[in-house]
């Protein structure tokens, strides 16, 4: 279901999810510059590329767990849990502090195959957003929401009753995600994949939205996917 090129799959988006205007994070009177990935901005946070422990593991779940540190200037950890059941998947995070409070947040980022056998054609995306957040010719929200538009994403759209998207391969697999989280990335221009990202804020979030992480208050993000076999002229249900 999910594509494996490298930088693909299904990777973590923390301390920050999408992109960071000029790399730039502002915290009280000083102000840290974050590498450079996606010109000329930060994308995706520092996590994915880092090492992690594994705390726990079974059959059917295990945790993992990331220390922040340089070029994130604030000492913490990420904490991943994955829980397997017949029909689902659950991912929860939480980023913790250690002493002082920063901004933050999380999300993930899979790449759905449109094309998956013995699936009888592609997959088709079903989501009903409130809003999408007008995207600037630098790939930043400019602070408007407006209608949703039609494809091609590369957008994140407002969903305030929590997440909740819906694909379908043909007489295959529906597939569902569901997030307490409000906002949800969808990247539909690669050719053999798309993305649905739940996150827990929209791009350059921790400038226009910061929620902060203290050591009494971490953030808690959390996704679920739930799925199941599809027959032949079965009648998929939209969305509510």
């Amino acid at each position: 279901m999910l594509r494996q090129d490298p930088g693909t799959g299904c990777f973590v988006m923390a301390p920050w999810a999408g992109r960071l205007g000029d790399g730039e994070l502002t915290v009280g009177d000083h102000t840290y510059q974050m590498p450079i990935n996606n010109p000329p901005h930060s994308i995706h946070g520092t996590a994915r590329d880092g090492a992690w422990e594994v705390v726990t593991a079974s059959p059917t779940e295990a945790t993992i767990s990331h220390r922040l540190s340089d070029p994130w200037p604030f000492a913490g950890t990420v904490t991943q849990t994955f829980t397997l059941t017949d029909t689902g998947l659950t991912l929860a995070m939480r980023i913790a502090t250690d002493h002082d409070a920063f901004p933050a947040q999380g999300g993930w980022h899979p790449w759905f195959l449109r094309e998956v056998p013995p699936a009888t054609g592609p997959v088709r995306l079903d989501f009903d957003p409130a809003w999408q957040y007008e995207r600037g010719d630098d790939y930043l929200p400019t602070g408007r929401k407006i209608a949703p538009t039609p494809p091609p994403w590369d957008d994140c759209f407002g969903m305030p009753n929590g997440v909740l998207a819906r694909l379908t391969w043909p007489d295959f697999l529906e597939f569902t995600i569901t997030s307490p989280v409000h906002d949800v990335v969808v990247w539909t221009l690669p050719e053999q994949s798309l993305s649905v990202e739940a996150q827990s804020g929209p791009p350059n979030g921790l400038k226009t939205e910061p929620r902060m992480v203290t050591p009494d208050s971490p953030l808690d993000v959390r996704v679920d996917w739930t799925w199941q076999r599809l027959s032949r002229n079965r009648t998929t249900p939209q969305p509510e």
